[in-house]
This record gives structure tokens, sequence and C-alpha cells, in this order.
């Protein structure tokens, strides 16, 4: 009785095991998320500062760090086009600079006409040192 038990417990662990190794196809990142880690950059994206701050850097490497999976990128992306984009006072080529003035690479430029469901179009962050 022991054994089957322990065989029973041992299967139970291998499917957690399994199903945990198994990729998460639903953004775990929110939009909310991304005007969060974005908000500190307003500022600079309306021009009413010469640079963005640290707390906006801090906000874009954030967003690097949040933002792993094609489906949370593609969210960001998303977030991007209909959320900063929209606000009063933005401007888009200031926006699209915001990545290198802090730093970090982005393979693409990031635009108001980029498509986040293309592979191209999913924004990647990279910190630069």
């Amino acid at each position: 009785m022991a054994r089957s038990t322990s065989a029973v417990a041992a299967a139970a662990l291998l499917l957690l095991v399994a199903l945990a190794a198994v990729p998460r196809r639903e953004a775990a990142l929110t939009c909310g998320n991304v005007v969060m880690f974005l908000s500190p950059c307003i500022p600079y994206a309306r021009g009413t500062t010469a640079e963005p701050s640290e707390a906006c850097c801090s906000g874009v490497r954030g967003l690097n760090e949040a933002a792993k999976t094609t489906p949370d990128r593609q969210t960001a992306c998303n977030c991007i086009k209909s959320t900063i984009f929209s606000l009063p006072g933005i401007k888009p080529a200031v926006v699209s600079g915001v990545p290198s003035k802090c730093g970090v690479s982005v393979p693409y430029p990031i635009s108001t006409s980029i498509d986040c469901s293309k592979s191209g179009g999913v924004i990647k962050i990279e910190y630069v040192d």
C-alpha cells in the first residue's frame, strides 16, 4: 500500500512539474502595468523636460523586466499605441526616442503605426549598459 501511495505521489509531482513548465499563452502584464511603468516618462514625452527623468528610465527598464513573453510584449506594444500615444500633448517622435535616451536598445522604431501582432511589431527592450 505504501508503495502505491508513493507512486501516486510521484506521478502527481511529475504532473505538477510538467504543468508548471507549459508556457503561458495569456499576458500577465496589463495595460495598467505598462502605464504605471511609463507614467514618469509623460513630462518628457510632452516636451516639458529636456531629458527623461531617472524614474522614467527606471520604468523603461522595469517594463523590460516585466515583459518577457510574446503576449506580454504585445500587450505593452498595444498599450503604448492605444494609451500612451493618445494622451494629450504626447509627441510620438519623442516617445520613440525614450528607450535610446535611457540606454535601452529597441530593434525597431516605436511608432503609432507599428503592428503589434506581427513578430517585428513586438516590443522587446534590452538594456544597454
